[in-house]
């Protein structure tokens, strides 16, 4: 105890704790006499918790990465549609892209520029896309000592065939514009959209200038702002029958269950499992016509909801593939009415649609178009080319006998 008593003084005390030792030689002086060190350091002490012991937070996941869908729902064969959009992104922009250049060939230091256009990511060599289809793209030197991108001899007889293609298909797709206008709140759009999304309906890159002939159904006028707008000529009562009221004369159960809209009652009516089901399902009919002037109800009532899940379902049945990303949707949100919950609206709806994907980028599809294994169950002939052309785009070499060999 009189150890800690004289430890406890001499610490309280301004003078150093070796008092008379430290005026002996030590030998090594110190270089700075001046610089007074305190005798006791707690350097040593571990005054914080180290890094590798703090316990890490989880970021958020961002709406760019995070999926729609949680593992328990994910359906794989949708999500690999999507995968496989992806993978032939650079082949589809740059096929529509160098098909619209003059000879259809791009001089390959103007290619590497051109990521948007061509669909490679920003900063990476076109040249690093290039090689994964040798049978579609090829490069050659001109005479002017330049490097080109073209088509080869194969890709330019699908071209040829594709352009046979649509030129067949050529009413049908006419009357999927009709419709289209038809559903609209003023029967008109703009021309542009209708190009942006051309590759989803299957409609020919110059449906602009095909429309001339076709004057008993469009119309096109000029807007205020210099903009070409589509209208409709006249309405057809025989196109505006909904793909879901065909379903609904041939199955009406099915019609029945394709939507949910819960109807919201009391806990007093101890209302059973069956009983719940069937209350919903006669609050669910009828559905509100896609064709008819539902954009006029009231936003947030079932009947408008009701109305827009309509438009959404038949705006995916003109697609070729039964499905259309977000883009496409909002493409055409201010004609069709659309709000900013189509995405919740839709989420509701997991007997009819499938969001795949993520959170700010997804597709929905329409399950109905599908087989349990996640094929179309009817295939446009624009379908089967583009088939057709992803087989020799994921070609390396063709053997003998013109068949091709798989990587």
């Amino acid at each position: 105890m009189a150890c800690l008593r004289l430890l406890s003084r001499t610490l309280k005390s301004d003078k150093p704790i070796l008092g008379p030792l430290a005026k002996l030689s030590w030998p090594f002086p110190n270089p700075n006499p001046s610089f007074t060190t305190r005798p006791f350091s707690t350097s040593f002490l571990i005054t914080k918790t180290p890094d590798k012991f703090k316990k890490k937070r989880k970021k958020p996941e961002s709406a760019r990465t995070k999926p729609v869908q949680h593992d328990s729902t994910r359906l794989q064969h949708f999500e690999s549609l999507v995968t496989r959009d992806a993978r032939f992104r650079f082949l589809t922009r740059s096929k529509e892209f160098i098909t619209k250049q003059p000879d259809r060939i791009l001089r390959l230091d103007d290619a590497g520029k051109l990521y948007r256009e061509l669909g490679f990511p920003r900063g990476r060599k076109v040249t690093r896309f290039i090689p994964r289809h040798p049978l579609v793209f090829q490069t050659y030197r001109h005479s002017d000592g330049k490097m080109w991108l073209g088509f080869s001899d194969l890709m330019e007889d699908l071209l040829e065939e594709e352009r046979d293609l649509m030129d067949s298909m050529e009413l049908d797709r006419v009357n999927r514009v009709r419709k289209l206008l038809m559903m609209t709140k003023d029967k008109r759009i703009l021309l542009s959209k209708i190009h942006h999304t051309r590759l989803i309906f299957g409609i020919p890159d110059d449906f602009r200038d095909r429309v001339g002939k076709y004057p008993d159904y469009f119309r096109v006028v000029t807007g205020q702002d210099g903009n070409r707008i589509l209208e409709l000529v006249n309405w057809d009562p025989n196109l505006s029958v909904s793909e879901l009221e065909r379903t609904f004369m041939v199955d009406e159960d099915k019609a029945r269950r394709a939507f949910k809209f819960p109807l919201k009652h009391g806990k007093e009516l101890e209302l059973g499992e069956k009983d719940t089901r069937k209350l919903n399902q006669l609050n669910t009919l009828p559905l509100v016509s896609p064709y008819s002037d539902g954009w006029k109800l009231d936003v947030w009532t079932l009947e408008a909801e009701k109305y827009r899940v309509g438009i959404v379902h038949e705006f995916l049945s003109l697609t070729l593939e039964k499905r259309a990303s977000i883009h496409h949707i909002v493409e055409f949100k201010d004609e069709f009415s659309l709000t900013r919950q189509t995405y919740q609206m839709l989420k509701k709806q997991p007997s009819t649609f499938y969001l795949a994907g993520t959170e700010m980028n997804w597709t929905v599809f329409l399950k109905d178009g599908y087989n349990g294994d996640g094929v179309l169950i009817s295939k446009d002939p624009q379908v089967l080319f583009n088939e057709k052309l992803y087989k020799f785009a994921d070609m390396q070499q063709m053997d003998n006998d013109s068949r091709p060999i798989k990587r």
